[in-house]
């Protein structure tokens, strides 16, 4: 009690002394938020801007998301947060960076899409709820897109620390020049942390039982729970006033990163990230717009058990360990042509996927290798056409159709296949969506839509057998070379209203998924697999925001999804509950304080056949305050206030490399942020 009063007062010390530094009334930001989501972005669609990541204490672009309704994530530790979108997350969802596609390499996900980018890089986030985006592959259940910064004209750059509880560093710094001819970005960003620890005071790697053989090794309890640096350039020049070449680098390297969520942990991830665009617009009165993107990335991901108990007796470091290297690289061609009354965008893409995990396991005194994902390239090819139309003053009429053809062989041998075997997969996706504008502010969307997305290489050749002499019959996780393309049939109906003060987008969609791609527990065996099943997800999301007198904004938030394997009739495993959010804010542009409650239901529809249980309700309180005075910008704040002890309903797997037990979210934590742009 006596520390929660200290912190209690220090922010209370910290709000005054903001307050005797205004010193002009400016306008906020807020105000202009409202605007941009209201006329700017189509009703399917939402965005996250920097300003809304910088002041939380979030530690990656998963987190921080938690903001938009609609997105969970799925917990596994201090960073590395799963994007979980309506309910769809994995392959299910496209998470990009400037369009660029993205994967992680391990096969637990310890090291998902999103984990691969600082937000110091992001301007803002772009998502697409849905199956509406046709100028990528795949995208079953939505889309997210971190857009990167541009520089500014003439000098300009920015520089930003932050410092929490648990020793939580994140530093970054960037700086960039621009002139007509030609423009250049820097950036480095540096991030730390011990084990934060959860609302009963435990660390999170704290949670096993004195008796399990997953539990940390003493010396490993309390080390630091991730090291990542990150450095990144963007370099263009401007042949002529209506062209623009862009390249673009990042590379980042993280180190220790601690996963209680799973039985091993991640020794270094190591990615680069190249991109370049190539774009010019106005060529003709045809020709409006033509782009051309070429890019490669990579992830080389170590995990093992040295931290675990499970490697005290091994004759190395270790009882089990997974080297898993992934890359892409990709190109695109897209152009916006002006025809008839409307415009049409086209474009034709490729993009090869590689992905090799090498597990190695102790088995009988000697370590045995195992082609766990073995080394499997998938190839596609895909082409896309969108035409948006006005039918009046107040109707848009926008559809498409899209065409993949997709290739898939594994280049080693496993229990499961051998090296040369090899899939096709040939998919059709469309949309058609109206939108109805009748008064100055109000939108009415609704749309139809069929997306598809191929299985990837862990879905169709993943082998993990049991400790043993491996074979065919002994694997307890497995993949399935005979799995189908997903399909989502989906429906959205949809509303948004907005005007100098009020803000207000409300949706409801159904989808009905044919071979939708289904996580298991084969009947009367120790073996999980995945299977094409039946399904359906049905949801709604409500986001509002208002502006009042006396410089006073409330904002709230709430979203649902209900999902059932309709071919077995029970709930699909790891859907999110019922959960929302409300916040008052004063914010004079100069001087904000705010404070938001944070709410869950209890989820009681859980998959029985993977031994999901119940999760409780739960809530949580936020306050934080801050000056932004000149390009100066302090923030302190207090997430969980009352150090409340609860975990989300995505805080555990149920793969083989499952820990067994839940990850708690973080407790009380204070933090602190300042930073100066110019």
């Amino acid at each position: 009690m006596h520390m929660k009063t200290n912190y209690i007062s220090i922010l209370a010390a910290s709000f005054g002394l903001l307050v005797m530094c205004q010193v002009v009334h400016a306008e906020s930001q807020l105000l202009d938020e409202i605007t941009v989501r209201g006329q700017k972005e189509a009703p399917k669609e939402e965005s996250l801007s920097i300003r809304e990541v910088r002041e939380s204490p979030a530690r990656d672009m998963g987190e921080a998301l938690k903001q938009v309704e609609g997105i969970s994530c799925v917990h596994k530790g201090a960073i590395a947060n799963d994007i979980v979108l309506r309910g769809f997350q994995k392959d299910n969802i496209n998470v990009l960076v400037d369009g660029v596609r993205l994967h992680g390499a391990c096969p637990s996900r310890m090291d998902p899409p999103s984990f691969h980018y600082d937000f110091a890089e992001i301007e803002q986030v772009k998502i697409i709820k849905g199956p509406y985006d046709l100028s990528n592959p795949g995208g079953l259940g939505g889309m997210i897109d971190a857009q990167t910064k541009k520089p500014g004209k003439g000098p300009g750059g920015d520089v930003n620390l932050s410092y929490g509880d648990w020793h939580s560093i994140n530093g970054s710094a960037t700086a960039s020049y621009g002139a007509d001819a030609f423009d250049g970005l820097l950036g480095y960003a540096y991030k730390y942390s011990d084990v934060p620890k959860s609302g009963n005071g435990k660390l999170l790697t704290e949670i096993y039982p004195v008796t399990s053989p997953n539990r940390y090794k003493t010396n490993a309890v309390d080390s630091k729970a991730y090291e990542i640096n990150t450095g990144w350039g963007k370099f263009a020049i401007n042949p002529t006033e209506n062209s623009r070449s862009e390249i673009s680098y990042t590379y980042q390297d993280a180190d220790h990163v601690l996963y209680p969520y799973l039985k091993m942990d991640a020794d270094y991830d190591k990615t680069h990230r190249l991109n370049w665009t190539y774009r010019i617009q106005k060529i003709s009165p045809l020709l409006q717009d033509l782009k051309l993107q070429v890019y490669w990335d990579s992830v080389d991901h170590l995990m093992d058990d040295r931290f675990r108990f499970t490697s005290q007796t091994s004759p190395r470091f270790y009882s089990m360990s997974t080297d898993a290297k992934t890359q892409v690289y990709g190109a695109k061609l897209n152009a916006t042509l002006a025809v008839g009354p409307g415009t049409l965008k086209t474009g034709i893409d490729y993009y090869n996927r590689n992905w090799d995990a090498l597990n190695r396991r102790a088995m009988y005194f000697a370590y045995r290798d195992l082609a766990m994902i073995p080394d499997v390239s998938i190839d596609n090819l895909g082409m896309f056409g969108e035409y948006e139309m006005p039918l009046g003053s107040m109707l848009t009429l926008k559809g498409g159709l899209r065409g993949d053809l997709t290739w898939a062989e594994a280049n080693k041998t496993n229990t499961l296949v051998t090296a040369g075997t090899s899939r096709d997969f040939a998919d059709v996706s469309a949309n058609l969506q109206l939108t109805y504008t009748p008064i100055k502010g109000l939108d009415i969307f609704t749309g139809v839509a069929r997306g598809t997305r191929t299985p990837d290489q862990q879905e169709l050749y993943l082998d993990v057998p049991t400790p043993g002499v491996p074979s065919a019959a002994s694997n307890y996780w497995h993949g399935n070379k005979d799995l189908k393309s997903s399909v989502n049939h989906q429906v959205d109906i949809g509303a948004k209203f907005s005007n100098d003060r009020f803000y207000v987008n409300t949706s409801v969609f159904y989808s009905d998924l044919q071979d939708y791609i289904n996580f298991y527990q084969i009947p009367l065996s120790f073996e999980k697999s995945y299977q094409n099943i039946h399904a359906s997800m049905w949801g709604a999301e409500l986001g509002s925001q208002v502006s009042l007198d006396f410089d006073l904004f409330i904002r709230g938030s709430l979203s649902y999804v209900e999902a059932r394997n309709e071919s077995a009739d029970r709930p699909l495993s790891e859907i999110p509950p019922l959960r929302g959010s409300v916040s008052v804010r004063y914010d004079n542009g100069t001087f904000f304080f705010e404070a938001m409650e944070n709410l869950a239901r209890e989820q009681d529809q859980v998959d029985s056949n993977l031994n999901e249980t119940k999760t409780p309700g739960w809530a949580t309180t936020d306050i934080k305050s801050g000056l932004n005075y000149q390009g100066v910008s302090i923030i302190i704040g207090i997430n969980n206030l009352f150090d409340k002890q609860y975990v989300s309903h995505l805080s555990y797997a149920r793969d083989p490399f499952q820990s067994g037990v839940k990850v708690p979210e973080n407790g009380r934590n204070v933090y602190f942020s300042m930073g100066y742009k110019f």
